[in-house]
């Protein structure tokens, strides 16, 4: 069944193999969609649409005019613009104390003004009053913005405050056919975590923190992605917690985390 058929759809953030902009685009493709990824690396985005037959552009998600860009070009090659997905994210990791005013500046750039002006700029192409047809706003948040996770304040801090943002987009746009929505994954296998997860123990020390009994991967959040961005979807302005029941308990703490890393690494003799 293809739940997006007709439908034309932008991915933000879409250039780093196998990331869950990757993902959400192989999903939308599959159900239908006419797909445009972007994102900074021109490389790997012309490799991605070679292999699946999608469209691309690159995209600087800090520069307002690379996004107004997108915008225009994507409204151009695909006529018109019905969903729209940001799924970017920077992983900065530092106790609160150690953040710089640069490291500031460079989150906030990154996950919530230019965020805003994509939201902007795809809102008005979707807009009814400028000649759209409605759509869907889907914005990739974070299990942190709502449960605590050490030395991640400033992502934490432009997550919640952008899902607030996806609110007032709801709350705004919903007479002009627009819904606007977050998903917020907990730790996810992604390209982003590959690090993390060869760490002996790590993934394990979060286990314990999920329902479900297993660390969430870019699959479950397209599944999501697929239902926010369908016609069945009578949802606006709300985020879901697409991370098998995380946020009904806690991520471990930094000491729990500790604890499991030491354990499952051999000593050395």
């Amino acid at each position: 069944m293809e739940r997006l058929a007709g439908k034309t759809a932008v991915i933000l953030g879409a250039s780093s193999s196998g990331n869950m902009g990757q993902h959400i685009a192989r999903r939308f493709m599959a159900e239908g969609a006419k797909v445009i990824v972007s994102g900074r690396k021109a490389d790997v985005l012309e490799s991605f649409a070679e292999e699946t037959g999608c469209a691309w552009t690159a995209c600087d998600l800090t520069s307002k005019v690379s996004i107004d860009t997108l915008a225009e070009t994507a409204n151009e090659k695909l006529g018109g613009i019905d969903i729209a997905v940001n799924s970017t994210g920077w992983g900065l990791l530092k106790p609160f104390l150690e953040h710089t005013h640069d490291d500031l500046v460079a989150m906030t750039a990154l996950q919530y003004i230019g965020p805003y002006h994509f939201c902007q700029a795809m809102i008005r192409k979707m807009a009814r009053n400028s000649g759209g047809r409605g759509g869907s706003i889907i914005q990739i948040s974070s299990a942190t913005a709502t449960i605590m996770l050490n030395d991640h304040a400033a992502y934490m801090g432009t997550k919640a405050g952008f899902d607030h943002v996806i609110r007032c987009i709801a709350h705004e746009f919903g007479g002009e056919g627009i819904r606007a929505n977050s998903i917020s994954p907990g730790l996810t296998d992604t390209p982003m975590t590959a690090d993390a997860k060869q760490v002996p123990g790590l993934f394990a020390s979060f286990l314990a923190g999920y329902p479900l009994g297993r660390i969430g991967t870019s699959d479950d959040i397209a599944a999501a992605a697929v239902f926010l961005a369908s016609d069945e979807c009578f949802m606006t302005g709300e985020n879901l917690q697409v991370n098998g029941g995380l946020t009904l308990r806690r991520n471990p703490t930094r000491e729990e985390t500790l604890a499991a890393v030491a354990a499952a690494t051999p000593e050395r003799t």
